[in-house]
């Protein structure tokens, strides 16, 4: 058997090879990156390593070759254009080197979601149904390092939290979390063609958050909410460009709005209990 990991370097990829190593030979995994030069630590703990780019058809066919199981991590670019049309030659190259099993990373509840990357997810999804290719869909949540992170030391500082998320819930996950289940999924047989929706079984709200922020600084941290042009201002003012700053300002308010509301136990299925959020802010205060 031998396990390809799609953009192997990224945070998410290295994750699930390690993850990997634990369940499996090194030798039966294989790390698929555009950059080969920084899989040098991959390739150290006995991972192979393949030049794979998802707009070079060929480059992937030949880093999928042998492969009995793909784990295909979605692209990180911000153009939802071109990641279908990257997404799509991956798919293609996956069928024509003729991969037994393909796991795709995609996003939670994506037919119900209001934000666009949704439709990537989906569009390629379609398009991996129809190789025929046995599938298992891995429909991930926002990750949590997203919101706890080292940052939440100035937040500290301040005493306050500042979004306009309102009273949302949040599902969110950590990529270690998430790692595991697609170790999880790639080393065990009967997830074939299924499809699972990664989301903590117990959403948050920020100001859930800021009661926990204040239990573990000492700290008392309240969350202040914002309205959407106020919260870009602000992240415009502390030196995010304007694109970025709309970015989170429009997660913000899709998160006020229910879009990452909904929970699923498939996590607790795959590998038991999400990481704790609380343990997640210890993590990132230190």
């Amino acid at each position: 058997m031998s396990i390809v990991v799609t953009g192997a370097t990224g945070f998410l990829g290295e994750l699930v090879i390690k993850h990997l190593l634990k369940k499996v030979p090194a030798n039966e995994i294989i790390a698929s990156v555009r950059n080969v030069e920084k899989a040098s630590k991959l390739a150290e703990l006995g991972v192979e390593v393949r030049q794979g780019d998802y707009l070079d058809l060929e480059s992937m066919k030949s880093s999928f070759a042998e492969a009995s199981k793909v784990l295909f991590i979605s692209s990180p670019d911000t153009d939802n254009t071109l990641r279908i049309r990257q997404h799509a030659t991956v798919v293609q190259a996956a069928r024509d080197a003729g991969v037994q099993h393909i796991a795709y990373t995609g996003y939670a509840f994506a037919e119900e979601s209001i934000i666009p990357l949704a439709h990537v997810h989906l569009a390629t999804e379609y398009a991996i149904r129809t190789t025929g290719i046995p599938y298992t869909f891995l429909r991930n949540a926002l990750y949590t390092e997203v919101f706890v992170n080292p940052e939440l030391k100035g937040s500290v500082e301040r005493g306050a939290i500042v979004t306009n998320t309102g009273n949302g819930k949040i599902n969110s996950l950590t990529r270690r979390d998430l790692a595991l289940a697609a170790a999880t999924v790639l080393t065990e047989e009967g997830h074939e063609n299924k499809t699972y929706n990664l989301v903590n079984p117990q959403a948050w709200s920020y100001d859930e958050l800021a009661e926990i922020v204040s239990e573990v600084s000492g700290k008392k941290v309240v969350h202040q909410s914002v309205s959407f042009d106020e919260m870009k201002s602000i992240l415009t003012n502390v030196g995010l460009p304007e694109p970025v700053a709309e970015l989170f300002a429009g997660i913000y308010h899709s998160i006020s709005e229910g879009e990452t509301s909904k929970t699923s136990d498939d996590l607790q299925t795959l590998i038991g209990a999400a990481t704790p959020l609380k343990d997640m802010v210890r993590e990132a205060l230190q």
